[in-house]
């Protein structure tokens, strides 16, 4: 379990949501053993996804996030459920490349940069909502911050950090999400810049023994922080055997019966956990007629 916490300032002009995501993007190195850069990238991917699921209002609304930036690790995909809990994977999660100049993981290397970042909110209405913003960086926080200023029009600080140890293995991750909300006073916004600039990394903080609770205090100090909201997430994958049988049965009469002329038996891997489930697809056909 990890923590997260969301603040307020005391006016209610900036809302602040912090995250200690280590255990979440650990559990996701267990289960698909990436590389350090693509560890890097997709956890910040799913600490991203949580912060901003943990501001969706209902437990069965669901988010998702996905990067396609042409670089080697192909397409990332971070799905959060609207209690904040994810899920997610990378298109390739072996990737070997040069560390940057300055000595980190060159995770806009691996992400690619010319591509897009969409996101996709589940609300439970007829349509989902869908908003699409060319990548910045590939470095996920950047990309992040400028989906809110062009799609929703949102003044937004995302900070997002994994340390990964030599042997591969997460070491700490985390990561926070500051708004602007439309009462924001002008010397609110000029002290959360001096503050923000004067934080340490995400992942240099929480390696120093500092808390989510941590970040927003020192994202809003001075500014009468009130804590809203503490809870825990995990990375928790709903596959199970029932729903993956109802999305082959969705696929119709027709094409299953052409999968079972070419082999009825019939494996499918669920891409967030790795998990197969085998089917007899006579079993399956018969069920829809």
């Amino acid at each position: 379990m990890d923590n997260m916490v969301r603040a307020l300032s005391e006016s209610g002009g900036i809302v602040v949501c912090a995250l200690d995501s280590t255990e979440v993007v650990k559990e996701m190195e267990r289960l698909h053993q990436p590389s350090a850069v693509v560890s890097a990238g997709l956890g910040r991917l799913l600490t991203a996804a949580s912060l901003m699921g943990s501001w969706l209002k209902n437990p069965q609304d669901s988010l998702t996030l996905r990067i396609d930036g042409g670089g080697p690790a192909g397409v990332l995909v971070a799905v959060s459920d609207g209690d904040a809990n994810v899920r997610g994977y990378a298109g390739n999660n072996v990737v070997e490349i040069p560390l940057r100049a300055d000595g980190k993981l060159d995770v806009g290397g691996a992400v690619g940069h010319e591509g897009t970042l969409s996101v996709m909110k589940d609300l439970g209405m007829k349509e989902p909502y869908i908003g699409q913003t060319p990548l910045v960086s590939g470095e996920i926080a950047e990309d992040i911050t400028a989906y809110y200023a062009a799609s929703e029009q949102t003044p937004t600080v995302c900070a997002l950090g994994v340390l990964v140890n030599a042997d591969l293995s997460i070491r700490r991750a985390g990561g926070f999400l500051l708004q602007l909300m439309p009462g924001a006073l002008e010397e609110e916004i000029t002290a959360v810049e001096k503050n923000v600039a004067e934080m340490l990394s995400v992942t240099d903080l929480l390696e120093n023994g500092g808390t989510p609770e941590d970040m927003v205090h020192l994202a809003l100090k001075g500014l009468g922080p009130e804590i809203l909201e503490k809870r825990t997430v995990e990375y928790r994958c709903t596959c199970s055997r029932e729903r993956t049988q109802d999305i082959l049965a969705s696929l119709g009469a027709d094409e299953l019966e052409a999968m079972r002329q070419e082999n009825p038996a019939v494996q499918v891997e669920c891409h967030f956990c790795n998990k197969v489930y085998e089917f007899d697809i006579n079993g399956i056909s018969q069920k829809i007629k």
